[in-house]
C-alpha cells in the first residue's frame, strides 16, 4: 500500500463507532485500530486492532489505568511505527496521541459528533496537541477557531 502508515484510535462506544465509519480508509492505507477493551463484542470489520484499557474519570484507579495506557500505547507505537494518528477521543487515547506528538508523527483529532456548542475536555486538550483539529458542527468554531469544520461524518 501506498501513503502514509495510520493509526486508527477511538475509545469504546460512540467513539469507536466515529471511528469506524473512516473505514473505507483503512483497505486505502496501511493502518491499524486502538481501542478499549470492553465486555461487548468489538467488529473491526477485518482491520488489524489493538486494546487499550478503558478509562473513567470518576474511578479510583483513573490515574493508574492512565498510565498503563501510556505504556502500552509506547508499545503499540514502536510494534506499527506510524506516520500519523487520526483519534475521535476520548480520554484512553490521549496518551497515545502524547506518544505520537513525541516520537515527531502527525496527530489528526475529530471532535465527538456529540458536541454541538461546547467542546470536550479530550477536544480541549488536543486541541493544543493536534498538528489539525476537526469539528463537525458549526456551532463549535468559536470553541475551535484554528480547527476544521467537515461536517458530519455520518
Amino acid at each position: 500500500m501506498n501513503g502514509p502508515k495510520i493509526c486508527f484510535a477511538a475509545s469504546s462506544g460512540g467513539h469507536f463507532e466515529q471511528i469506524m465509519m473512516m473505514r473505507p480508509l483503512f483497505a486505502k492505507y496501511d493502518s491499524f485500530i486502538v481501542t478499549e477493551r470492553t465486555k461487548f463484542g468489538l467488529d473491526p470489520k477485518g482491520a488489524k486492532m489493538y486494546l487499550l484499557s478503558q478509562v473513567n474519570r470518576k474511578e479510583w484507579k483513573f490515574l493508574v489505568l492512565l498510565i498503563w495506557n501510556f505504556l502500552l500505547s509506547i508499545r503499540i507505537i514502536l510494534k506499527e511505527n506510524p506516520d500519523m494518528i487520526v483519534s475521535t477521543g476520548a480520554l484512553s487515547t490521549i496518551p497515545l496521541c502524547i506518544v505520537m506528538k513525541l516520537m515527531g508523527k502527525k496527530v489528526l483529532f475529530m471532535e465527538s459528533f456529540a458536541n454541538v456548542s461546547v467542546g470536550t475536555k479530550t477536544g480541549k486538550l488536543l486541541y493544543k496537541l493536534a498538528d489539525r483539529f476537526y469539528f463537525q458542527w458549526r456551532g463549535l468554531e468559536k470553541v475551535y477557531p484554528k480547527g476544521v469544520f467537515v461536517g458530519g461524518i455520518y
